[in-house]
């Protein structure tokens, strides 16, 4: 894919998340449904679905050669990333967006043969539009952002579900030695954070593709750090952990992990 074809396929991106959004406001005018999937935790309502569908009407009006993946199942069962991958969560903070009308986002990641092309995230009710093009740089609202500044470990927020502190244990050494922990219960949202420098890390351990593909791209493009909790690339086919950061305190947080898992031996 060369240059003008990547930024055309952002800009195209980025249009049609910004109409998903306005979808969005006015659905929330009326009333939606809300349905449980797995649990009590993994809601889904009418207008995930009426995004996820206005995504794939669009993408395969214009681009029919590409492939879709999305949380709502309305795409193709994508099983690698070859050709063009669109990763796409309608919704992602369904939970915030039932229970407190906020604190949720688009997500879009597109790939081309497992490369990064664009990376967007836009919360819907901040009016907050994260977009990055690979190679190219790293914007919030059309303004460039810069790549991250150093700093220490001390200085840095941190963001993880406290439940997870029952998973790892090793996590409260985190919490000794950070700033702060916050928590905004919207992936993408939280890697949106860290790409702009408003919190330093963000740690999950339970993600699926389409809650961190275009999250991915925006970190990178900052010059930050993403991989699963155990440092290995992430897929972008299965579900996985997740250790974002700002990369001056990524290697700090996993050795005050390592650390912290040997004082417990």
């Amino acid at each position: 894919m060369n240059e003008q074809s990547r930024k055309a396929l952002y800009d195209t991106a980025l249009e049609w998340t910004y109409e998903s959004g306005k979808h969005i406001r006015e659905k929330m005018e009326n009333t939606y449904n809300v349905d449980i999937k797995a649990h009590q935790h993994d809601l889904v309502t009418d207008v995930d679905r009426s995004v996820e569908q206005f995504f794939r009407d669009r993408v395969k009006k214009s681009f029919p050669a590409h492939r879709i993946m999305g949380e709502e199942g309305l795409g193709e069962n994508v099983e690698d990333l070859k050709g063009t991958v669109w990763i796409i969560d309608p919704i992602d903070g369904t939970v915030n967006f039932v229970h407190q009308g906020c604190y949720f986002a688009v997500s879009v990641g597109i790939f081309h043969n497992g490369e990064p092309v664009a990376g967007i995230v836009y919360d819907v009710m901040a009016d907050e539009m994260f977009s990055a093009l690979a190679g190219k740089g790293l914007w919030l609202n059309g303004k460039p952002l810069p790549q991250l500044a150093d700093t220490s470990i001390d200085e840095a927020l941190l963001s993880f579900n406290n439940g997870w502190m029952m998973k790892d244990r090793r996590l409260e050494e985190l919490v000794r030695q950070s700033r702060g922990i916050r928590s905004y219960g919207a992936a993408a949202l939280e890697m949106a954070y860290v790409a702009c420098g408003r919190i330093e890390a963000y740690i999950s351990f339970n993600l699926a593709p389409w809650d961190v593909a275009g999250g991915y791209v925006l970190i990178t493009e900052a010059g930050g750090t993403v991989t699963n909790y155990t440092g290995e690339p992430l897929t972008f086919l299965k579900k996985d952990t997740l250790l974002a950061a700002n990369a001056s305190v990524y290697h700090t947080i996993t050795d005050l992990l390592e650390q912290a898992g040997n004082e417990t031996r």
